[in-house]
């Protein structure tokens, strides 16, 4: 089994490695790369779900390369509400010649911190049974279960408004960060960005290419990058995910 993964604040990784004897990638490592067809008897998707809709490296990677198995599966992290996200990727998919045999849903902590307070979305994951809605999926995609993705007009709707809103925020959003006096220089924050967007000389420089992860200020070690309107100091990393497994998947090296 492989399984192709996105993540920023960790929770699709976490995800990825509930699956046992799978192959791990990184999304935005594949499209560093030159390999495009990949086979397998079982291939996974994994990502978040951003503002109702398909991250822009997954969309990137959708459109680039080509997958060949007998059971292809996809499983989206939220942390809210997902509305049409996976009518999204279906859609996608299947222009490239894509078909899914199972997709589902997972709510988790939402990394949102333009939205939520970090320390809230902690207390309160209890009430979202992650564990338990995440061994069923573990369960019938080792099994096999067909459950291919169920199509809505009216979430499909929601999705392209909620895409619509997204792309016209992001880019120039880095512009709503700050970078506060604790930070040393140490350069995390450009290892874990999947966009190549921080270059760090003494501090980081947004270079307007954000696609509002957040991957950045979730794992700077110092805590220093702030966001306006920021609904909390409090950051959050999926606990099942180390600093290091996300620089691994994000980072490439400067030649």
């Amino acid at each position: 089994m492989k399984i192709f993964y996105y993540t920023a604040s960790g929770n699709s990784l976490a995800v990825a490695k509930r699956f046992p004897h799978a192959r791990l990638i990184s999304i935005p490592q594949v499209l560093k790369g030159e390999e495009t067809l990949f086979s397998d008897e079982s291939i996974g998707l994994i990502m978040p779900c951003y503002m109702a809709n398909v991250p822009p490296p997954v969309e990137e990677f959708i459109h680039r390369i080509q997958l060949r198995a007998d059971y292809l599966f996809a499983v989206l992290t939220y942390g809210s509400i997902s509305m049409g996200a996976l009518d999204r990727l279906d859609a996608m998919a299947r222009k490239q010649g894509i078909t899914f045999s199972y997709a589902n849903q997972i709510c988790m902590v939402d990394s949102s911190i333009k939205h939520f307070d970090m320390d809230q979305e902690v207390a309160n994951q209890h009430t979202k049974e992650i564990d338990r809605h995440l061994d069923i999926i573990v369960e019938e995609i080792q099994a096999r279960t067909p459950r291919p993705p169920a199509r809505s007009l009216v979430k499909g709707q929601l999705s392209r408004l909620g895409r619509h809103l997204y792309r016209k925020e992001i880019g120039d959003v880095d512009r709503k960060f700050s970078v506060e006096a604790q930070c040393n220089g140490c350069g995390t924050c450009a290892r874990v960005c999947p966009r190549e967007n921080i270059r760090v000389d003494g501090t980081p420089r947004f270079h307007h290419h954000c696609i509002r992860c957040y991957a950045c200020t979730h794992n700077c070690p110092q805590n220093a990058i702030r966001l306006q309107g920021e609904k909390s100091r409090a950051r959050f990393r999926n606990p099942a995910v180390s600093l290091a497994e996300i620089i691994r998947a994000n980072h490439c090296p400067a030649p």
